[in-house]
C-alpha cells in the first residue's frame, strides 16, 4: 500500500477566500444601502457580479 505524500499541496484554495470576503463585503455594501425590495434584490444581484467586472476591466486595462 503506498502513502500519499501531500506535502506542499496546500495554498489552492486563496482565491476562493478573498472571493468570498470580496462577496460578503459588497453584500454587506449593497444591502445597507437599498431602500426597497427591489433595490435589496438588485443588491444580491450587484454582490454577485461585480468581481467579474472588477477582474474584467482590470485586465483591460493590463491590455490582455
Amino acid at each position: 500500500m503506498k502513502i500519499k505524500n501531500w506535502k506542499n499541496k496546500s495554498g489552492g484554495a486563496g482565491g476562493g477566500t478573498v472571493y468570498f470576503f470580496g462577496l460578503v463585503g459588497a453584500l454587506i455594501y449593497f444591502l445597507q444601502h437599498a431602500g426597497s425590495a427591489g433595490e435589496t434584490i438588485l443588491g444580491i444581484i450587484k454582490a454577485f457580479v461585480w468581481p467579474g467586472v472588477l477582474v474584467y476591466k482590470a485586465l483591460e486595462l493590463l491590455g490582455m
